[in-house]
């Protein structure tokens, strides 16, 4: 039902709402657990999603109770787990309930919020979290002015 890239691998969700990547897998982008390339599809492990976003060598998924989750890449903390370091599972992003989208950069994520809101998360140099800093965030914060 949905179609993403990222730098070196791709991920599609399927119908059944299971996520399938593949290609390049140094950071654990795939989600299936590896850290091994994949030249075909391979299923993510534990994930039933409603949307998908590749970027970089990470990827997000928004799950239909209003959380997401991410996995592969997080040197800038994109995955908003608290954390900076990659993960070859999807792991739940901090606080929040009620993501409709989400959207994954090289080293930075945002989600979507059921409100109108958005809450960003990771790199944050030249002001991408939108919160008014030019400091780094591992879990998400608010965007201002939406």
């Amino acid at each position: 039902t949905a179609i993403t890239a990222g730098d070196f691998h791709s991920c599609a969700l399927l119908a059944n709402g299971f996520v399938k990547c593949w290609g390049f897998n140094g950071s654990g982008q795939l989600g299936n657990g590896t850290f091994a390339n994949a030249s075909t599809p391979v299923l993510v492990t534990s994930l039933t999603a409603v949307a998908i976003d590749a970027g970089g060598a990470s990827t997000c998924a928004v799950l239909a109770n209003g959380t997401a989750k991410c996995w592969g890449y997080n040197g800038a903390g994109q995955r908003g787990t608290g954390t900076t370091g990659d993960s070859a599972t999807p792991v739940v992003v901090t606080g929040l309930s009620t993501a409709n989208a989400i959207s994954t950069g090289q080293f930075h994520a945002c989600a979507l919020l059921a409100d109108g809101t958005a809450k960003c998360c990771g790199y944050n140099f030249y002001g991408e979290l939108g919160n008014g800093t030019t400091t780094n965030s591992s879990t998400p914060v608010a965007v201002t002015g939406l």
